[in-house]
C-alpha cells in the first residue's frame, strides 16, 4: 500500500502505534514496525533519559524497520529533564517524534 504517510515513514502500511505510558516498550514498537506500521516508544514510561537510550538500542535489535519516540509535554512541578530525553531521542538515531500535552 502506497499512501503519503508511508511513503514519509518508510512503512508499509499507514498505520501510526501511538504513544501509551507503560505499554510502550520495545516489544510492541518492535512488533507494529515488523508488521508494517509505525512502532512507537513511549519516552517518559522510561524512568530517566539513560533508560531511554537503552529502550531505543533495544528497539533497533528487535527491528530493522522504522519505529518512533512518543515524549509528553505536561506542567508538572517537576519536570522530567526534557532536553536529555531529546537528546537520547536524537542520539539513538530516532527520526519520528511524536508528541502530546502542550
Amino acid at each position: 500500500m502506497k499512501t503519503r504517510i508511508t511513503e514519509l515513514f518508510g512503512i508499509r502500511y499507514p498505520i501510526i502505534q501511538g504513544g501509551m505510558h507503560h505499554v510502550g516498550y520495545a516489544e510492541l514498537a518492535s512488533a507494529v514496525s515488523n508488521a508494517g506500521g509505525l512502532g512507537i516508544i513511549t519516552g517518559l514510561t522510561q524512568p530517566t533519559p539513560e533508560d531511554l537510550a537503552r529502550e531505543i538500542a533495544r528497539c533497533h535489535q528487535m527491528t530493522d524497520m522504522p519505529f518512533g519516540v512518543n515524549l509528553t509535554f505536561l506542567p508538572s512541578f517537576n519536570a522530567p529533564p526534557y532536553l536529555e530525553y531529546i537528546d537520547a531521542i536524537i542520539q539513538g538515531g530516532v527520526t519520528a517524534v511524536e508528541t502530546a500535552g502542550r
